[in-house]
């Protein structure tokens, strides 16, 4: 099947790229290890950074599909939120990790770490404004502006994709437990709705 083909040969570059490099990978080496002539694979893709491309947008879906589950689980809002971002976190360094070259290639390679970004994240938005959403409307989130937040929010997560897979956190002597608890003291102590006058609960401040 058409379909069936075409997944086939994204697979096939996706490992080739893991193993030997983009750069380093041909579309005869596409041909040859998916038993596919170089016609087969043009009928599907007019070049390799088009197959790169797929590659990277069914990588990325993964991501996503873990987050889509997110809004309609059994769970307080802000326990949706902090999972999220965790969840996020482990699924895009799992993408990263398992894509051998790609890893590099997503640290030396700006351009490519962009296309991966923005693939996902107008799905990702849609998630974390319902997330968003779900709290402001249970009176838990304090936000006069969703869809800003939403975006900034996943602004920010961007911004420590790297340092969590390369875990740079644990040196300034943080661990990943520590990691969620002062960011869901960061986050929640800005967007949760504390009555006026009444102190924060330092209880379990760190």
């Amino acid at each position: 099947m058409v379909s069936r083909t075409r997944e086939k040969l994204i697979d096939v570059a996706r490992q080739l790229f893991a193993h030997k490099g983009v750069e380093n990978t041909t579309m005869n080496d596409i041909a040859s290890a998916s038993d596919k002539g170089r016609r087969t694979i043009y009928t599907y893709f007019k070049s390799k950074t088009e197959i790169f491309n797929a590659v990277v947008n069914r990588e990325a879906a993964i991501i996503v599909d873990r987050l889509a589950e997110l809004p309609d689980m059994p769970l307080p809002p802000e326990e949706k939120l902090m999972n999220f971002v965790f969840m996020r976190f482990e699924a895009v360094k799992e993408v990263v990790s398992r894509n051998g070259s790609l890893k590099a290639s997503f640290f030396l390679d700006v351009r490519r770490v962009d296309r991966i970004r923005r693939v996902n994240a107008p799905k990702e938005i849609i998630i974390l404004k319902q997330i968003l959403k779900e709290g402001v409307d249970a009176g838990i989130f304090r936000i006069k502006h969703i869809d800003k937040a939403a975006e900034i929010l996943l602004m920010a997560m961007q911004g420590l994709d790297v340092h969590y897979i390369r875990n740079s956190f644990e040196d300034i002597g943080v661990s990943r437990l520590k990691l969620r608890t002062y960011l869901q003291d960061f986050i929640m102590n800005g967007i949760k709705d504390h009555h006026e006058g009444t102190p924060l609960n330092n209880d379990n401040r760190i």
